[in-house]
């Protein structure tokens, strides 16, 4: 049974009141890839009333009242994805498709939804606690750079007028907010729970609190906006994090606690089997249906987390760089289920997370020590203290793939090559990877190949991925099968001059990669490469940066990755000029041969 979408199905679980209205940018998607489906059921879990209000209109309160008053609080948040990232292209153009709504249609999500949406609540039924949480408020908790608006933004606690932000994986902090407003402590007073932020009316007292630069200086000096990012992104793991104080005037602090400790395996396992539907609603049907859904409906999701860094992903701000794995057993049972369902047609479409090989901590040291604060687990290389090992990740690949019904087992969620690498047994991890997990291409993200780029994005160097790409064709030589390697990239990353967009262009023309997918770089909250793009400067070392801003100069990048295509030709071509490569013309864009009769 779906959790209640309206006042009927209030009634027919007897319901007068609900506990929590759950509002979402998304419509409702009753499977464990969304974040609202799976707050909501931890929260059923708990005992506690749970609706669903998914895509509210936004226009007035009225939505807001669908359920009459909730008892403890309304529960917001944008969606899977930022609203701002959702609604408009790198380039700021409205979106014609909104993957996460009904049929795809675009316009039905405001822009700074959560701001929006809490507003509504707010004047829906004054006095209900407001509880954000989820992505957009996860990545906006504390003073941050602002894309859309290029501007320095205010702590989204404080934009959206909530009680409690809730950042990171919200499970554990949901319920302990949640028990402490049915215990009858006022949202104002609910200041100590990890993974959450709050208002203060003065700076803590306490040494275990470290003071960021205040906001006013963060808005105006770019250099305080580096050093406040730094600290943050060091003080971002649950074992050695202190708690961070964001002053706005006298009287106005944010306060961000430490982070909740990441969820262990056997808690990974309760909450990835809790009574999920593993359907949009149907009240979607006529529509449709929901096009993101379609993409991971028999996808698995095995861990969380992600010790690889890179420096544009917001998964190091979101969910940490402590990894947790489900167990095989709660795997291959959520498969057996899939083979069940009645639209199964043999293909389970990953087994994976953040990085599909990923299924643990990355050292020992992370468990108790923490991770570290002064160097990354695989950047510039592979750090002595991991002990890569694909071993049991093989073998829930092979028990899932052994399942009746099931035909084929992909791995979309992708392969980080250097970890996998460093693996003593990597060469059976591949032959494993290219006879049964791979049908034709597989997709794998060096992002870049120049040095001064993959710096700027902590990743291994182009050597690295030139000694996966052998080992894969060799491998798929000897098996006898043609599958090829595709290529994910960034184009116009911080550290990428024009003269790094040309080497990487060549480097694709001399080995033959044609990539299916470049993404202009996108400076989205919360990641070391957005805090690059604003400050012109690298935050943990303060040596500056190269930053491509104009429209021109990230279309002339982006065209040189795609040189092959005629559409590309004179912008591409423009871009040779302005480095400075007229040489180059010819040997991208060699004349043709004129036929002779």
């Amino acid at each position: 049974m779906f959790l209640p979408t309206n006042k009927d199905d209030m009634n027919e679980r007897g319901w007068e009141q609900v506990d929590f209205v759950l509002v979402t940018g998304d419509a409702y998607v009753d499977h464990h890839s969304f974040g609202t489906a799976i707050i909501g059921r931890v929260l059923e879990s708990h005992g506690y009333k749970v609706a669903v209000l998914a895509r509210p209109n936004y226009k007035s309160a009225e939505d807001f009242r669908r359920f009459g008053k909730p008892r403890l609080g309304f529960l917001i948040n944008s969606g899977v994805v930022d609203s701002m990232v959702n609604n408009y292209s790198v380039f700021k153009n409205k979106r014609k498709k909104d993957e996460y709504g009904p049929g795809g249609k675009a316009g039905e999500r405001p822009d700074r939804a959560v701001i929006v949406y809490a507003n509504r609540a707010r004047e829906a039924y004054k006095g209900v606690p407001i509880i954000i949480g989820g992505i957009e408020a996860s990545l906006r908790r504390l003073g941050h750079y602002d894309y859309w608006s290029d501007s320095v933004r205010r702590s989204i606690l404080l934009d959206s007028k909530a009680d409690l932000l809730i950042y990171g994986m919200g499970e554990r902090a949901i319920v302990e907010v949640a028990d402490a407003l049915d215990s009858g402590i006022d949202i104002k007073d609910i200041t100590w729970i990890k993974g959450t932020c709050c208002r203060a009316k003065e700076e803590p007292a306490d040494d275990e609190w470290i003071k960021l630069p205040d906001f006013e200086q963060i808005k105006e000096d770019k250099k305080a906006y580096a050093e406040s990012f730094a600290i943050q992104y060091k003080n971002n793991d649950s074992v050695t994090a202190k708690g961070l104080a964001e002053k706005y005037t006298d009287t106005i602090w944010v306060l961000q606690n430490p982070p909740q400790p990441p969820l262990e395996q056997e808690e990974l396992d309760a909450v990835y089997e809790l009574p999920f539907e593993n359907e949009a609603h149907p009240m979607y049907k006529e529509s449709g249906g929901i096009p993101a859904f379609t993409e991971i409906k028999f996808s698995i999701v095995s861990s969380r987390g992600c010790f690889g860094g890179c420096s544009f992903c917001a998964l190091t701000y979101h969910q940490g760089r402590q990894v947790r794995g489900r167990s095989k057993e709660s795997i291959v049972e959520e498969a057996r289920k899939l083979t069940e369902m009645k639209d199964f047609k043999g293909y389970i479409h990953d087994v994976g997370g953040p990085t599909a090989n990923f299924r643990g901590p990355a050292c020992q040291k992370q468990i108790k020590g923490g991770v570290c604060t002064d160097k990354d687990c695989l950047y510039p290389k592979v750090c002595p203290a991991i002990k890569a090992n694909h071993k049991e990740y093989l073998d829930i690949l092979k028990s899932v793939r052994s399942l009746d019904k099931v035909k084929k087992v992909f791995i979309r969620s992708g392969i980080r090559y250097d970890y996998l690498l460093a693996d003593p047994n990597a060469d059976r991890f591949i032959e494993e990877l290219c006879k049964n997990h791979v049908s034709g291409t597989l997709k794998v993200a060096p992002e870049h190949i120049a040095p001064n780029v993959l710096k700027c994005m902590h990743k291994s160097s182009k050597e690295v991925f030139l000694k996966f790409s052998e080992k894969y064709k060799k491998t798929n030589d000897r098996i006898g099968k043609k599958q090829y390697l595709i290529p994910y990239l960034i184009s116009s990353h911080p550290g990428s001059t024009m003269k790094e967009a040309v080497e990487l262009a060549l480097f694709l023309r001399e080995y033959g990669f044609v990539p299916d997918q470049v993404q202009d770089f996108y400076p989205t909250p919360g990641t070391l490469a957005t805090c690059m793009y604003y400050t012109e400067m690298d935050p943990l070392t303060k040596e500056p940066v190269y930053v491509a801003k104009t429209l021109e100069e990230k279309k002339m990048q982006r065209a040189l990755i795609h040189f092959h295509k005629p559409e590309n030709r004179k912008t591409a071509e423009k871009a040779l000029i302005a480095a400075g490569r007229q040489d180059l013309i010819s040997v991208f864009f060699p004349p043709k041969k004129k036929k002779y009769k």
